[in-house]
């Protein structure tokens, strides 16, 4: 699903010396996977969850994804990609505030091009148990709530791979173990799932755990998951 050969980014700065977020990163993710990326701040997670979701280049290196060299796509082609094989899901929600949540559903669609169909939307919002907040604005759910929202957005488009990126780290518990439990269900249906977190708790979700510090890869490690 995922390859990584060799990746580097470096990001260059105009008023100083240029950063390296990556630092010749390799490893393959397979269809169906569910992977934790863990490390410190910097240690370059975010810059890799940009890189595989098409939201950015490499300065260097190969990156395939589902069978397509994207590494020197252009910014349409990326974006045709994320469109058609990515959801993604953010720890701020993303939603637009004066929105109804079954609107924010519906936009992917918009932005890929295709045919608003709203019986789809709410078919998504049924999906993660928020059929009756269809109406209400992002403003007027809670913080777990509009995070639901978010993966039914990031589901609209029926997309094999999922990221994630903190998605619980603006929950609290209770809220927190709801979303985990659609991201593992997503899973179980065959998604693949790439998640960035710093709570072992939610780690211990996934079945593999990519460490990362300095750019680089520290370790890759398979996990036992425990019944949830």
């Amino acid at each position: 699903m995922i390859a990584l050969s060799h990746v580097s980014k470096v990001y260059r700065r105009p008023d100083g010396p240029p950063v390296t977020a990556l630092d010749d990163v390799s490893f393959d993710i397979g269809a169906g996977e569910f992977v934790t990326l863990r490390g410190p701040s910097g240690a370059g997670k975010s810059s890799i969850l940009h890189v595989i979701g098409c939201l950015d280049t490499p300065s260097a290196g190969t990156c395939r994804l589902d069978g397509e060299e994207i590494s020197r796509y252009s910014d349409r082609a990326l974006s045709r990609v994320r469109g058609r094989k990515i959801g993604f899901v953010f720890q701020s929600f993303n939603l637009l505030p004066r929105t109804t949540a079954l609107e924010n559903v519906e936009l992917p669609m918009i932005y890929a091009g295709g045919r608003l169909d709203r019986q789809r939307a709410e078919r998504a919002l049924d999906r993660v148990g928020l059929a009756q907040r269809a109406g209400h604005y992002a403003t007027e759910l809670s913080g777990g709530e509009q995070q639901r929202v978010a993966i039914a957005r990031a589901l609209i488009n029926d997309p094999p791979l999922i990221l994630a990126d903190e998605p619980t780290g603006n929950l609290d518990s209770a809220a927190g173990a709801e979303v985990m439990a659609i991201l593992t269900a997503l899973h179980a249906e065959g998604r693949t799932i790439v998640l960035v977190t710093h709570d072992e708790g939610v780690a211990a979700y996934a079945h593999r755990e990519i460490a990362l510090r300095d750019g680089r890869i520290e370790s890759d490690r398979r996990r036992v998951v425990a019944a949830q």
